[in-house]
């Protein structure tokens, strides 16, 4: 993107590691949760479930967060033009990764682990 990166831009990439990671232990507490109650049910319906439980959630922070980090882009002077780019972009790729990337991750980290736990 033919940007320089510097403190700023650092801080702004340590900021989304931190939201992306809060949002994928909300998913993987919510797992947890769920697969404690739903001992019948096959991993894929109790991971798929635990992600329709937190989806509302997730998009309303992830929306609220990316008019915050919009309106300082447009609005902002240049000294917090790069951060606020930063953080679009972040904020993007971190909620697509806490719910498309990391529960699929875990599905098939866990799937041996899981086989005797629950039916097929």
């Amino acid at each position: 993107m033919n940007r320089e990166i510097n403190l700023i831009i650092v801080s702004a990439l340590l900021a989304i590691a931190g939201y992306s990671l809060t949002d994928t232990v909300v998913v993987f507490d919510r797992i947890r949760e769920n697969l404690k109650t739903r001992l019948k049910d096959t991993a894929e319906i109790v991971i798929n479930q635990s992600i329709n439980d937190v989806l509302s959630r997730t998009i309303i922070t992830s929306f609220t967060t990316l008019l915050a980090a919009l309106s300082i882009f447009f609005f902002g002077g240049e000294v917090v033009h790069d951060f606020s780019l930063a953080m679009i972009i972040g904020i993007a790729v971190g909620t697509y990764s806490s719910i498309f990337v990391a529960s699929p991750v875990l599905m098939i980290w866990k799937s041996k682990k899981w086989k005797g736990h629950f039916k097929k």
